[in-house]
């Protein structure tokens, strides 16, 4: 495949780092949220996997604008979290311990995403404020964490 280079290429990039992020949250949600005892941070982690279902339907459609498939998780990345997950729960299965790797997952998904931001300057604007739309759904969702650590 030729390499897009530019306002559109840079909008590409930009966009499949959303739809990666997006598929690892929802699949981290997935992984954590049936082990969650009380009843209102299951409820808070499914309205956060519905949120980013939402955001990937819109990243999606901006993708195939694009004539794009979008960019799944790197395997190595995913892999590593569903041990560190798993080591953790093993330790400690609490709701404490999901709310931490939640916190974690979004610190990354910030972090990670605020880079490329940066990195991808000539995106165009709905891949820029999608991509800040995703960001603050993450700092939301780390902020409303804090309740269960």
């Amino acid at each position: 495949m030729k390499q897009k280079v530019g306002k559109d290429g840079d909008t590409v990039k930009l966009l499949r780092e959303c739809d990666a992020g997006i598929k690892m949250g929802i699949s981290s949600i997935e992984d954590v949220v049936c082990d969650i005892e009380n009843r209102k941070f299951r409820e808070m982690l499914n309205e956060c996997k519905r949120r980013h279902e939402v955001l990937s339907i819109e990243v999606g459609a901006l993708l195939d604008e694009h004539c794009d498939e979008g960019k799944n998780p790197n395997p190595m990345a995913k892999g590593m979290s569903y041990i560190k997950t798993n080591m953790k729960m093993m330790a400690s299965p609490c709701d404490e311990t999901i709310a931490d790797l939640m916190t974690d997952g979004c610190n990354m998904g910030v972090k990670s995403l605020g880079k490329y931001l940066n990195q991808y300057k000539s995106a165009d604007d709905k891949s820029r404020e999608i991509t800040k739309k995703l960001i603050n759904l993450e700092s939301n969702m780390c902020n409303d964490l804090r309740e269960y650590l």
